[in-house]
């Protein structure tokens, strides 16, 4: 019996990882509302927070819950990355492609050997294969490296141009209008394109206009208007992350408060024609 029940234990262990906590061996439960398959066209953005220590198996369960069709995510750690998707595909049958978009290798923000520190940046989730990934450096990235990551990939069975960004830290307006100018000019080449991210920016904020000038927030309300009403996305009651459309029409949004980041989910449906 006991050759048996380290038998179990030791799958269970292969399972999930070795890095994984004792309660990642069943998963969070997710709410009985949540779906229970990729929902085709909808895409998420995502500040996961680093460093902030949370679990990748809570991180893993609030996006099942949603279970978006791509998914972009900023501020992880590419073994967080990994650990997520395995959480995501192990426990709840959901299986993602991924690709990353390294800015920088960082020991305190993603740990590893002081000599071999590990890789940080975006990352992008998708049901579908990806292809044609490419990975910019912003020439100034400010306080910190930053960048954008884009790739092609099929949202709703047609296919899509995705870009996945993390603008400078707040205060840095000037650096952060330089980076949406590079990132705007990548953009303005595809007729159909997605651009998630957190921006670091309010909506009237000026270094934004780039964006405004091609493409819509997934939010009807949210333009780059002091009057205008835009929900908030962050614990601070800013609005920072956007999913910017481009020829593509928006049915519904949401923004989902969540426990494991100082940033919401928000994810929204698009209409399939």
């Amino acid at each position: 019996m006991r050759l048996l029940a380290g038998a179990m234990t030791l799958a269970c262990m292969v399972l999930v990882g070795p890095s994984a906590p004792s309660s990642a061996l069943f998963g969070r439960s997710l709410p009985a509302d949540a779906v229970g398959d990729v929902v085709a066209n909808r895409v998420m953005t995502w500040n996961v927070c680093n460093p902030c220590e949370k679990s990748n198996v809570d991180r893993a369960a609030e996006i099942a819950t949603y279970a978006p069709e791509v998914i972009g995510l900023q501020e992880v750690c590419v073994r967080d990355v990994k650990r997520i998707r395995g959480y995501l595909e192990n426990l709840y049958g959901l299986v993602y492609h991924v690709e990353y978009g390294t800015v920088l290798r960082n020991w305190g923000r993603c740990g590893g050997a002081p000599w071999s520190p590990g890789a940080f940046g975006q990352a992008i989730l998708s049901a579908a294969p990806m292809t044609d990934r490419v990975n910019v450096e912003y020439p100034d990235g400010g306080s910190e490296d930053r960048g954008y990551m884009a790739v092609t990939t099929m949202v709703g069975g047609r296919p899509v141009r995705v870009f996945n960004t993390h603008l400078a830290q707040r205060r840095q307006e000037a650096v952060r209008a330089d980076q949406t100018g590079v990132l705007a000019a990548a953009v303005a080449r595809y007729d159909r394109a997605i651009v998630l991210g957190d921006f670091n920016a309010v909506p009237d904020a000026p270094e934004l206009t780039s964006m405004w000038a091609l493409a819509t927030d997934t939010d009807p309300q949210c333009r780059p208007s002091p009057v205008d009403s835009c929900e908030p996305t962050t614990d601070w009651y800013s609005k920072f992350d956007y999913v910017f459309l481009r020829g593509i029409v928006p049915l519904k949004h949401r923004v989902q408060p969540t426990p494991y980041s100082d940033h919401h989910l928000l994810f929204t449906d698009l209409d399939p024609a």
